[in-house]
């Protein structure tokens, strides 16, 4: 079957360093916890990221979430497997909003996790949460407004006591959506909360 992207092209995509914050995945100097995590410390204990959200991968996620491009799904959870950080019990895919899911006919974050559990060998549930308020794209809102925004769209129905969780989204923009999921990751006993995010918005 042909790929869905040449090597060549593949190679070109903004692919993360190693000098990041490894609780939030941003920048640093060093490698060490931005100033940001130190002083309001998310839900979550750290993100693992392939790329960077920047051309020319920001074209390839858009035309797999909206236009359907399933193929891709292979090729950005076999890159997010390969730059994982930590090791987790249970994948859980992020929730997409019953109308949305609708109107997309799929969910982006569970096709993903699909491969990247194939891969790893860590399960996943599918069905442990679930999005049960539809809010408005975060991506439509400033970025002071999407913690407000996300603000208890999420439950979580699995006994998650004594897990290590892993979150799997296609982009991490603020932080904002997975730092609720992990909320309720750990209301449901989840001891750690990890986000598998194929792309981190700089």
């Amino acid at each position: 079957m042909a790929k869905p992207v040449c090597d060549a092209c593949y190679a070109r995509l903004p692919w993360l360093t190693a000098t990041r914050c490894p609780q939030c995945a941003l920048p640093t100097g060093d490698g060490g916890i931005c100033g940001a995590c130190l002083r309001h410390p998310p839900h979550f204990d750290r993100v693992s990221a392939a790329f960077a959200y920047a051309w020319p991968l920001a074209p390839l996620i858009h035309h797999y979430k909206y236009a359907g491009n399933l193929a891709l799904a292979t090729l950005l959870a076999q890159a997010l497997s390969a730059r994982l950080a930590g090791d987790a019990d249970l994948i859980i895919p992020m929730p997409l909003a019953p109308q949305r899911l609708l109107s997309r006919g799929f969910n982006q974050a569970l096709e993903i996790a699909r491969v990247v559990s194939r891969v790893t060998g860590v399960p996943f549930a599918a069905t442990a949460c679930r999005r049960v308020r539809d809010t408005a794209p975060q991506v439509s809102l400033p970025w002071q407004e999407r913690a407000r925004n996300i603000r208890n769209a999420f439950a979580c129905d699995a006994d998650l006591s004594g897990m290590r969780v892993a979150v799997i989204d296609d982009v991490m923009t603020t932080g904002a959506t997975l730092n609720e999921l992990a909320r309720n990751l750990r209301q449901a006993g989840a001891v750690e909360v990890q986000g598998w995010m194929v792309a981190r918005t700089l």
